[in-house]
């Protein structure tokens, strides 16, 4: 294949499109859930709302590598149009739904839609040569924005079914909806789309042979860093923004949202970028830049008392004058600085940079004998970070795009190294992704609870870059002492 066609581009829009409502119907119960228990619906416990949220995640995840392989083994086209209708059943059974057990149950079978990702990436890179894989997965890839359209108007369309939440049963039309919309473009798929499977066809043994290469699990890592950790706080950061700035839940969701929409175009970049630039530079500039953001955003809201400069007597003698701005003791005038009011204790303020506040409060009063260098007044200082909503938000949208730049690098690497096992390794890596996105919200509640920091989670995420970033260059300098140092000036080295 030297260049693309119309045929190539075609399955492209078709995968990507296909891509986007799974990933939608993937994120269905982070509005369904939340609506339900809100409402009064169900009388379900944070950890029944936990598991909910999570099995969709755990059942995407799980399934990428079987489905990579199918893909692999039958070609795209009847792999991708069956898990549409497939993901459709549960979807449409979840109107009957009258229980956790019942709710649970097809939340498993439509988290099926999650593993859509590794037959899209194996099916799309089929399509294209080497020079083009990269934008077009990247492109592809634009399909996560599928979360944001969910996070958008699912809850619109609630309020609508249910006449503003007076006839809450309505509910039940909305997994129906999503059904259809499966179904629609499974019938879509399965018309237009031509199937395509490598040209070598290879026994499972061979296919798996992949997965003992330390690369895969490199890889994987990554991945759970850049789409785990992305999946995790597009959930997170709903809470994060109610508790830590005390925001409305529309608010803090629309604010939810704004952080994960912006990947899906980023991600499109993120292939255009691995393809012009090399995947490798690319993922140095997406870790480093993880590690930057992720310490920028753990300091928390806080206020640091200290002691600071005091006043000592220069002479002894008898105290004869004491208010909040000075101390007279034999004759000498002591000057105070007065506390003023910190930003800590306004009732308004919008505070980007750390405030510090410092002043003396006396410690003596009038009449009383002193001694040379005997402390007159005591020193305070103060230190006010407000961790400002808006510097906080412009951080973490900026995080989400640079993570769905990364997502598209890592996929860049797999058919350069793995051209022939592109599904199955592809799908080992979604899964490791899939994976960080149920165990990281867990992972985060464990640290918010130990530490008491909301601001935890992005320590967690400081040192999970740190590790990537670490990995990645020791690999390389390790290869670089083994090439010739001629070549290496040459060609872009693969680790």
């Amino acid at each position: 294949m030297d260049s693309p066609t119309f045929t190539s581009h075609k399955m492209l829009f078709l995968n990507t499109l296909a891509f986007t409502i799974c990933f939608a119907a993937w994120m269905f119960n982070g509005v369904a859930v939340t609506f339900l228990v809100d409402n009064g619906v169900y009388d379900w416990s944070s950890v029944q709302v936990g598991l909910l949220l999570g099995i969709p995640v755990l059942t995407g995840a799980i399934f990428r590598l079987p489905l990579g392989i199918l893909t692999d083994k039958f070609g795209g086209k009847w792999v991708f149009g069956g898990l549409l209708l497939v993901s459709a059943v549960p979807m449409f059974l979840l109107q009957y739904a009258d229980s956790f057990l019942g709710f649970a149950l097809c939340s498993f079978g439509y988290g099926l839609t999650g593993a859509s990702f590794a037959v899209g990436i194996a099916y799309t890179s089929m399509w294209y040569n080497k020079a083009w894989q990269g934008r077009a997965l990247g492109i592809f890839g634009a399909g996560n924005a599928g979360a944001a359209l969910t996070t958008l108007f699912a809850p619109t369309v609630l309020l609508k079914l249910t006449n503003n939440g007076t006839e809450l049963e309505n509910w039940r039309m909305l997994p129906v909806i999503y059904a259809a919309i499966l179904v629609a473009m499974a019938v879509i798929f399965l018309l237009f789309a031509r199937n395509k499977k490598p040209d070598t066809q290879r026994t499972l043994k061979k296919l798996l042979r992949p997965l003992g290469s330390v690369r895969v699990w490199r890889f994987g890592l990554y991945y759970f860093l850049v789409f785990g950790c992305f999946v995790a706080f597009s959930q997170w950061l709903v809470p994060y923004f109610v508790n830590v700035y005390y925001l409305p839940l529309v608010t803090a969701g629309v604010l939810a949202a704004a952080f994960s929409f912006p990947s899906g175009l980023t991600r499109a970049l993120g292939g255009l970028l691995s393809d012009k630039l090399g995947a490798r530079k690319v993922m140095y500039w997406v870790l480093g830049s993880s590690l930057v953001i992720s310490f920028l955003l753990i300091f928390p809201k806080m206020e640091i008392s200290s002691p600071g400069n005091g006043i000592m007597a220069k002479k002894a003698g008898t105290v004869t004058h004491v208010t909040e701005d000075k101390i007279i003791v034999a004759g000498i005038e002591y000057k105070l600085k007065p506390k003023r009011k910190t930003n800590s204790e306004a009732a308004e303020g919008d505070v980007v940079f750390p405030e510090k506040s410092a002043w003396q409060e006396p410690v003596v009063e009038e009449g009383q004998q002193v001694n040379k260098k005997q402390l007159l007044a005591r020193g305070e200082t103060k230190i006010f970070f407000q961790a400002n909503i808006w510097v906080f938000t412009v951080l973490v949208i900026l995080l989400g795009s640079i993570w769905g730049i990364g997502m598209a690098a890592v996929y860049k690497h797999i058919p350069e190294y793995f051209p022939e096992e592109v599904g199955v390794v592809g799908g080992m890596v979604g899964v490791l992704g899939g994976l960080g996105g149920f165990f990281c919200p867990i992972i985060f509640g464990y640290l918010l609870e130990g530490s008491g920091l909301w601001t935890s989670a992005w320590m967690f995420t400081l040192v999970l870059s740190s590790i990537c970033i670490w990995w990645m260059h020791n690999v390389i300098q390790k290869m670089m002492h083994r090439e010739q140092p001629t070549l290496m000036r040459q060609i872009e080295p693969k680790d």
